[in-house]
């Protein structure tokens, strides 16, 4: 076996220590910074999807998409249990996702005609998720509580404002009418105090976000989650005023 002259060490021998010397190497802060938003953006992503999956296919089919938890939850069960890394952070997020989901499907496939019984309904898993946060479960948990809040800020705002009460008229109308009333309600938003109400809420909103993000991974999903909760009000908002048919609530 040949070794290395006395003069050449390791750190200078080709191949070895010369990518480092060239800047080849891969940079750290690239990989923390992937790290940072992978979980953040799966968030997100989760709080989107209910929207354009979730809406028409509980008006479709409220058991079929019910009983979807099911293979949701196993799934992140699955993952969190067996995967590795990021794998095993999305396994956990999943579960918490398949709450939300099981929460969304009862009230809307069931309840959506009682405003009231909206965020009670969403929040019957409340009890675990506190507990999750103690224990590997707290991505779980984390997002999930987000969630909740993001709906409950939601669901404030449209009782200051009275679109509550347009609610289960809009949903209950002729399809030929509905579209008029989501954009009565709409409007009803876009009256001083409601407005007023609806920008104290998302400054609350984005300020918490802004503390939790330095907090850690839990902490930045539940801030991406109340940050998407945000942007897709806002795009209801729109949507309710400009293209009531693309709500997805009709």
């Amino acid at each position: 076996m040949i070794g290395l002259p006395a003069n050449l060490t390791a750190s200078s021998a080709p191949g070895i220590g010369l990518a480092p010397r060239l800047g080849l190497t891969w940079p750290t802060s690239q990989v923390g910074s992937n790290r940072l938003w992978l979980l953040p953006l799966a968030a997100a992503l989760l709080v989107a999807v209910p929207v354009f999956v979730q809406a028409p296919w509980v008006r479709s089919s409220p058991m079929g998409a019910a009983l979807f938890t099911a293979p949701l939850l196993a799934s992140g069960i699955l993952l969190e249990r067996n995967g590795r890394g990021a794998w095993q952070s999305m396994g956990a997020l999943l579960v918490g996702f398949s709450g939300s989901w099981l929460g969304g499907s009862l009230f809307w496939g069931w309840c959506r005609l009682h405003p009231l019984c909206h965020l009670p309904v969403e929040a019957f898993a409340l009890p675990l998720a506190v507990a999750g946060l103690g224990s590997r479960w707290r991505l779980a948990g984390s997002f999930y509580l987000a969630s909740l809040l993001g709906t409950a800020a939601t669901d404030g705002v449209m009782a200051i404002s009275g679109v509550i009460e347009l609610w289960p008229r809009v949903l209950a109308a002729p399809l030929s009418e509905a579209p008029m009333l989501l954009q009565q309600a709409g409007k009803a938003v876009l009256q001083p105090l409601p407005l007023l109400m609806m920008a104290l809420a998302a400054a609350t909103l984005l300020l918490l976000c802004r503390r939790l993000w330095p907090l850690g991974d839990t902490c930045r999903v539940a801030a991406a989650a109340l940050a998407t909760t945000l942007v897709v009000d806002g795009l209801f908002l729109a949507a309710a005023l400009l293209a009531p048919g693309l709500s997805g609530l009709l």
